[in-house]
């Protein structure tokens, strides 16, 4: 098995591919140990030390760090993943509750339309961006014109994250969606 490694923007955030499907449907975002209980593997990986934070997307899996330095974590963590597809273990523990979501969404019914539009312009282009570099983003709510958004993965802390916001996102829902006025992270 050989599994490649990608920086993301975030430089405290690695890509790691192995090769092969990781999560069927959608991301599932583990800032914290407690919330890794879920998955054998990502347990495994916060028991590597300076771990901070792991996603599972479609075909990767981006590690965040806490502190320490890649090239000395690196081999833990290629060793941890590559154990755990050799196993044949599941990724998501057989005993776990469905992946928690992250909450309600919120936005009054006279805006349905606007939040339609919005969510499939983030469903079609701008998580496949942001999926590129390790991360996610989803919707959370509109109010007044203004659109919060979560971000995840390497997105979550991300130094450009500010950047990509406000500049990329924000000018995309904008051209598409006029009644946009701004994009704020939650």
């Amino acid at each position: 098995m050989f599994i490649q490694t990608e920086p993301t923007p975030n430089p405290a955030t690695l890509k790691f591919l192995p090769g092969r499907p990781v999560l069927d449907d959608g991301v599932l975002d583990m800032p914290t140990r407690e919330a890794a209980a879920q998955s054998p593997l990502a347990e495994k990986l916060f028991d590597i030390p300076n771990v901070g934070g792991v996603m599972f997307g479609s075909d990767f899996i981006s590690v965040t760090k806490s502190d320490g330095e890649w090239p000395q974590m690196k081999p833990a963590i290629l060793g941890a993943i590559m154990e755990h597809y050799m196993s044949g273990a599941p990724l998501i523990a057989a005993d776990s509750a469905a992946p928690a979501g992250d909450g309600d969404e919120f936005f009054e019914e006279k805006d349905a339309e606007t939040v339609a539009t919005i969510k499939d312009l983030i469903e079609t282009r701008v998580r496949p961006a942001v999926a590129g570099d390790g991360g996610d983003i989803t919707f959370r709510g509109y109010k007044e014109g203004i659109v919060f958004l979560q971000m995840k993965g390497a997105c979550s802390g991300c130094p450009s994250s500010t950047a990509t916001l406000q500049h990329g996102i924000q000018n995309l829902i904008k051209h598409f969606v006029p009644e946009v006025v701004e994009i704020r992270p939650v």
